[in-house]
């Protein structure tokens, strides 16, 4: 009942989405949906806007016969529920708390980070376009009272504000330029900016700031943010089966060992490599394995994988940008288990989860276990390499 409830709550939002059709933004000198030229120069006013790209209509056919498997409904564990964000048993006390979103600076001398494998969805990103478009990283984290030393942490972009939005999340960052006001300034936004604690770790201080114990349930209290899901909160973001799904039983499977976006992200040159041992994807970058000190050196990994295709905005000559996150129709990769299949994806306003659909038009199930999410700039798609 609870996944056909969710089917159908997708379903109905994704056609919302299909129907409605944006206006040019005002202030654009261009907007190009598709091809090579993904990159406008806007004015500020663009930011404050909620409209939706026009979509490509989705085929449904009834030629399309879903291949899922039926889901077996696993014994339910004591005091426990299923997580909102991975589908994974954890405490009852947790249901109604909202996640946390930290932006973690992924620049090399940051390295290595602290307390990212608590992370339940890890979200990446180009930062700027300048620096070899430097990725930085935003890790939502459900049972963030369990933190002791997170990130190191650095400052907040624009599209932060819009993604950390879609799980009701408090965005916990270090400031950020001035693009980022009118978005710290709207109703369903709650951060924390600075102030965290420093650490000396012999680096400069750009790099010594972290999410450490009790810090976050302090600030939220003293900033009178609710720590439970408020007025704003969208709902449940992903569609989850409670059994295995082996993704070759769709017949747009292909196998995927690694996906490598060293091309897409040259100056941190990211790859996810699939690791039959686990089922999972480990994550590497800067040529080495991505570990935590905090957790024995465990390796960053992933059971689900999803690389998305999104067009940019870049904001002033400096290379600060804006993702057009509010689209539809676009492509996307989902990969588990080895196994890759399309997908689309569409997100309809800015506080409104990002909803992936197969190409026959329903809606994706995902397996239960952690989620990367890469934004790739439209203009470096076809530079996305599958193994």
């Amino acid at each position: 009942m609870r996944n056909r409830k969710q089917k159908c709550m997708m379903a109905c939002a994704a056609i919302l989405a299909a129907i409605t059709v944006m206006s040019v933004l005002p202030g654009s000198q261009a907007v190009e949906k598709k091809g090579n030229e993904t990159v406008t120069e806007v004015e500020m006013d663009y930011a404050a806007q909620e409209h939706v790209m026009p979509v490509t209509l989705l085929d449904m056919t009834n030629a399309d016969v879903q291949l899922q498997q039926t889901a077996q409904m696993a014994t339910p564990q004591a005091n426990m529920y299923r997580s909102e964000l991975t589908n994974e048993w954890i405490d009852i006390s947790l249901k109604n708390q909202r996640p946390v979103a930290i932006m973690v600076d992924n620049e090399k001398a940051a390295l290595p980070h602290y307390g990212l494998t608590e992370a339940d969805i890890v979200y990446e990103m180009m930062n700027s376009t300048a620096n070899g478009r430097i990725t930085r990283l935003m890790a939502i984290v459900k049972d963030w009272g369990k933190i002791t030393q997170f990130g190191s942490i650095r400052s907040v972009r624009p599209t932060n504000f819009m993604l950390a939005a879609e799980w009701n999340a408090i965005l916990c960052h270090d400031g950020g330029p001035f693009y980022i006001n009118q978005w710290a300034a709207k109703p369903y936004s709650n951060n924390l900016s600075g102030g965290f604690k420093r650490i000396n770790n012999g680096k400069k201080r750009e790099y010594t700031e972290y999410v450490c114990t009790g810090e976050i349930a302090s600030r939220i209290q003293k900033a009178g943010f609710s720590k439970d899901y408020n007025e704003y909160y969208p709902g449940q973001h992903f569609a989850f089966s409670d059994a295995e799904i082996d993704l070759s039983i769709y017949p747009e499977a292909v196998p995927c060992t690694e996906i490598n976006l060293s091309k897409v992200f040259p100056h941190n040159q990211t790859k996810l490599v699939y690791n039959a041992a686990t089922n999972t994807y480990d994550y590497y970058e800067y040529g080495k394995a991505h570990t935590d000190p905090l957790h024995n050196n465990a390796q960053l990994s992933f059971k689900n994988l999803l690389i998305q295709d999104t067009t940019f905005s870049q904001l002033d000559k400096n290379g600060y940008l804006i993702y057009n996150a509010i689209d539809s129709g676009r492509t996307a990769y989902y990969i588990s288990d080895g196994k890759m299949i399309p997908v689309i994806w569409i997100k309809a306003a800015e506080n409104s989860p990002t909803i992936y659909l197969r190409l026959t038009g329903e809606p994706l199930v995902l397996n239960t276990g952690k989620t990367y999410i890469a934004l790739v700039p439209s203009d470096s798609w076809q530079n996305v390499v599958v193994k």
